[in-house]
């Protein structure tokens, strides 16, 4: 009867048989189960602000999450966010990129991992942060300015060391041709790398940069400082009716360029009547028309495109 038992029972006892055999087991894998095994590895793609911090990490067959801690001092103080490192059984190379730190400073960090036994923490790591590279931006203003004028290029020198810094302007005029040349002295730029060169007498529209007097040698993008012709214009009556004779000179001579004449209607200009410049002097250019005209704002717009100059309006013409 035992033995009729035994047979008829048999796959349920071997069933039973596997599952003591497994829950036997788990206590000696629970007691072979370890925390990672890691070693904190080298800073990479360092910058002014930036770095990715490196090691790697053997997870000991069980999920693993990582993460770096990092300051100024071996109390860190800052951390990244959590990463996986998996569940394999072999070391997987790891790292994670930190941002808005500060220039030219020091820093420590360490690579932690965690899995479901433990915590292992990475030895003390250093990496120090460049220098922020100089960089120079600039402005013109205003811009355009009318023939004979003046204007300021002013900027900023941005970077490590920005300030006490000579800078020198640099100018290259119409038809941009003869290339960069100095234009007056260097200047030091004041404690936040601010400065402003003013140019005087602009006679036609030139090129500006500005550049760093020393090593290392840094340029800003190159501006257009714009010339527009100066137009003086005039009204007199005549003996018709209704009529007037508009006439002035542009400043320099354009000679053979357009002049439009317009009337301000409803907010807006209104072209009324046109000419074309001839030869005043060998400074100016002159012009005059009789135009039909009722009472309101007239304006004289000197179109030139010579390249050098740019159009200009003349004042404002009360007739009425």
């Amino acid at each position: 009867m035992t033995d009729g038992h035994t047979r008829n029972a048999g796959p349920r006892s071997s069933a039973v048989l596997i599952a003591l055999l497994a829950a036997l087991a788990l206590p000696a894998a629970a007691g072979a189960a370890s925390p990672p095994s890691l070693s904190t590895g080298p800073a990479r793609q360092l910058s002014y602000s930036s770095v990715t911090l490196t090691g790697s990490i053997n997870p000991r067959g069980q999920d693993t999450t990582y993460f770096f801690q990092y300051g100024p001092t071996r109390a860190y103080g800052s951390q990244t966010g959590l990463a996986d490192a998996g569940a394999g059984s072999k070391a997987v190379h790891v790292s994670l990129s930190v941002g808005g730190l500060q220039p030219v400073s020091r820093y420590h960090y360490r690579l932690i991992a965690v899995n479901a036994t433990g915590a292992s923490t990475g030895g003390d790591g250093t990496f120090t942060t460049t220098a922020v590279p100089l960089s120079l931006q600039i402005l013109a203003a205003p811009n355009p300015v009318p023939f004979g004028g003046s204007a300021t290029v002013q900027g900023t020198l941005s970077g490590t060391g920005n300030g006490n810094r000579a800078v020198v302007l640099q100018a290259n005029p119409f038809p941009y041709t003869q290339g960069f040349a100095n234009l007056g002295n260097p200047q030091l730029t004041n404690s936040t790398g601010t400065f402003a060169f003013p140019v005087l007498g602009l006679a036609q529209a030139t090129q500006f940069r500005v550049v760093t007097a020393g090593s290392p040698l840094v340029a800003s993008p190159v501006i257009i400082e714009g010339v527009t012709v100066r137009v003086s214009a005039h009204v007199a009556r005549t003996r018709r009716r209704h009529y007037a004779r508009i006439y002035g000179t542009v400043t320099p001579a354009e000679d053979g360029m357009q002049i439009g004449i317009l009337k301000v209607s409803h907010g807006r200009y209104v072209l009324v009547a046109g000419t074309i410049l001839r030869h005043g002097s060998a400074s100016s250019s002159r012009f005059s028309r009789v135009v039909h005209v009722t009472s309101g704002i007239y304006r004289v717009l000197a179109r030139v495109t010579d390249g050098a100059h740019s159009s200009a309006y003349g004042a404002p013409l009360r007739i009425g």
